[in-house]
């Protein structure tokens, strides 16, 4: 965060505010787990807080400290308006887009008078915040919320539940720190956040452990229709709407089937395109490892971006067609896939 825009943000914190947090559309871990953490932050402070997310986010999140106050924007649209029309500040966290929150709350962000104060580790931000926090070398927006305490010399207010949520959101967006985004300073940091009581046994188990026959058959179906399109060290997995209904499909379900393309000996480029027949569209994620950037691959060709190794997209053409055109544009990247 640049020096003088940190100075005046820590002087309008000062003296109690009312503040509205916001995380992106499809809330995973992180936005959950950063969000959460600089609400209590904030309420130690003095600050009157509200975490507001556009839509519901998955079950096994909901056990982390103060989830149950979430305010979800497609159940409470009317309550949240009201708060967004009378808040003194808004943080958005884990997002650099205002088209991250749906088109309806974007509406309602862009009338807003109050000032905007963004803490996210994603590419090219844009430019709708007095206070950036903005830093894409970071693996995570929880591990940001750690540093903007720390910035604010509050590391001695971290306790067990802020700790417990800044943990999930780093652990969630770094694959249980497999990534090479993980650092040393981010090693360093769950450290401290371990010694403030974390049960990091515990969280794993209820992230990625605890899973319903649906979702494991779900899985199944997913790695029956992975294919491997060796010509581009690729692999791609589809999930039609038909097959989620068929496995009852929770929000939730399908985290982390796309990483299992990048188990396969030679794979550097993953993907899984899963059908949403309500949004009428199909909903992409991309991972990759080495140098291959999903990000720029995601903008180029899906309306979407992130990382450089992981990046979300999405397609309004029919399921045949987003795959067709998928393999058809990976002819354009073939040299770097396969380092020829």
């Amino acid at each position: 965060m640049i020096k003088d825009q940190f100075t005046a943000l820590k002087s309008f914190l000062s003296t109690p505010k009312n503040i509205a947090i916001i995380g992106h559309k499809g809330p995973d871990g992180d936005a959950v787990g950063s969000t959460l953490a600089l609400s209590m932050y904030l309420k130690k402070l003095n600050h009157n807080t509200s975490v507001i997310v556009p839509n519901d986010f998955p079950d096994f999140l909901k056990w982390m400290p103060q989830s149950d106050s979430i305010l979800i924007y497609e159940k409470e649209n009317e309550k949240v308006e009201r708060i967004l029309n009378n808040v003194d500040l808004i943080f958005t966290l884990d997002f650099n887009s205002l088209s991250r929150v749906g088109y309806e709350m974007q509406t309602i962000l862009e009338k807003t008078d109050a000032p905007f104060a963004m803490i996210d580790h994603h590419q090219l931000p844009e430019a709708y915040a007095t206070y950036n926090y903005s830093d894409v070398s970071i693996c995570s927006t929880a591990q940001m919320v750690y540093h903007f305490i720390e910035m604010m010399n509050n590391l001695s207010l971290l306790d067990k539940d802020i700790a417990s949520c800044i943990y999930t959101g780093i652990m969630t967006d770094t694959g249980s720190f497999r990534y090479s985004s993980t650092s040393a300073t981010t090693h360093k940091v769950v450290a401290h956040l371990i010694e403030k009581g974390v049960d990091n046994a515990a969280i794993h188990q209820a992230v990625f452990d605890t899973n319903s026959p649906d979702r494991m058959q779900l899985l199944g179906v997913a790695l029956q229709n992975l294919v491997i399109l060796d010509e581009f060290n690729t692999a791609y997995i589809t999930l039609s709407q038909e097959e989620l209904d068929k496995h009852n499909f929770q929000k939730g379900d399908t985290e982390g089937f796309v990483n299992y393309g990048l188990s396969i000996k030679n794979i550097k480029f993953a993907v899984i395109f899963i059908e949403h027949k309500q949004e009428n569209l199909i909903k992409i994620s991309f991972r990759s490892i080495g140098d291959f950037n999903v990000n720029h691959f995601a903008r180029m060709y899906f309306e979407g971006g992130g990382h450089n190794n992981a990046a979300g997209g999405k397609s309004n053409l029919s399921m045949k067609e987003t795959v067709n055109q998928f393999i058809t544009n990976l002819q354009s990247h073939k040299k770097e896939l396969v380092n020829e």
